[in-house]
């Protein structure tokens, strides 16, 4: 098989040669330091033998402030910090009036599929194209907070409905173009847990969450790509939901959240395929390489018998990642990952 045929095959949940190894950020300076000749992080990643390539969704800053934050295309102000995406400060929308005066960014404005023509020029066909984005709930919790949105969900209901639906209808016509232009998986961003638990209820998510969700999957499957449902966090009470919104994946189950990769693969790996879970924190940012490759070793081990598995670590290559260790862990998957698993 070639690279896009055996990452389409894992997450249809079949067999493919290999289990795919795949990543959806990594951060610009281990790339570097990675493959030293690199000219970007999807050239990297076709270096050191990944099985897909890709991008992301841009939104712009549009404004500069002397305290050193920044106000971007949805109108949030964000603090900059070390890594690929800023931390969300305050947003621009309190109440139901505010919304109804809010102007969303533009989903076919030029720049907004950020370098992903490029990429499919350079790469389709040879490797698979991912392209990362959001659906419903991340920007609708920057607009308005992350506290405020959850409180809302109990005190605004139809606030929260309005808002929720604003932010999707943007993400939807994003998808529609990014697959039209060439990607083969859409992986969405947004998060629904944090460690211990869900940030809302079961109840809650199935009320507010699922329904767009489900939309947004509805809607690049009849474009024809593939979903990969990323959630940070401890995802169990949310499994069945994710599973029942129709994604084909789901990333990256979280092993410091407590997410076993066997015990999803038992629970939900007839529906869904499993994407993950090499620990991103603290043994690819400071482990040794021999415990990158049994750490690999044992993941082939949970996730990938019958297939449907794909080789990623427990949320992205970032700043703190040991160069040294990404390529351990590409290695490991090369190494170990070829069916029949020994």
């Amino acid at each position: 098989m070639n690279s896009p045929e055996r990452v389409e095959t894992a997450l249809r949940r079949g067999q493919p040669d290999r289990v795919p190894i795949v990543e959806f950020v990594i951060d610009p300076k281990v790339a570097r330091a990675a493959m030293p000749d690199c000219a970007d992080e999807s050239d990297c990643k076709d270096r050191l033998g990944m099985d897909s390539v890709g991008c992301g969704v841009r939104f712009d800053p549009v404004e500069e402030r002397e305290d050193g934050t920044y106000v971007d295309e949805w109108g949030v102000t964000y603090r900059r910090n070390p890594e690929v995406v800023a931390h969300p400060v305050t947003g621009p929308i309190e109440t139901m009036a505010d919304l109804r005066r809010y102007e969303p960014p533009d989903p076919n404005a030029p720049h907004r599929l950020g370098d992903l023509e490029d990429v499919v020029r350079r790469y389709r066909g040879r490797r698979a194209i991912i392209f990362h984005q959001r659906a419903a709930f991340m920007w609708s919790a920057y607009l308005n907070g992350l506290d405020n949105l959850l409180a809302n969900f109990l005190l605004e209901p139809a606030f929260c409905e309005a808002l929720l639906d604003t932010v999707l209808e943007v993400h939807l016509a994003i998808a529609r173009r990014a697959v039209r232009t060439g990607a083969e998986v859409i992986v969405l961003g947004d998060d629904y847990a944090h460690n211990a638990g869900p940030m809302m209820s079961p109840e809650a998510f199935d009320h507010f969450i699922l329904p767009r969700l489900t939309r947004m999957v509805d809607v690049i499957h009849e474009e024809g790509a593939l979903v990969i449902k990323h959630s940070d966090g401890n995802m169990y009470p949310l499994l069945e939901s994710i599973a029942a919104s129709g994604a084909d994946a789901i990333n990256p189950i979280e092993p410091v959240a407590g997410m076993d990769l066997a015990t999803t693969k038992r629970l939900v790996g007839d529906r869904m395929a499993l994407v993950g879970n090499v620990d991103c924190g603290q043994l690819l940012s400071h482990g040794t390489t021999e415990e990158v490759r049994q750490t690999v070793r044992q993941c082939i081990l949970d996730g990938g018998p019958g297939g449907g598995y794909l080789l990623c670590s427990s949320n992205s290559i970032h700043s703190s990642v040991n160069p040294a260790n990404l390529i351990a862990m590409v290695q490991a998957g090369l190494e170990f990952g070829t069916y029949p698993l020994g």
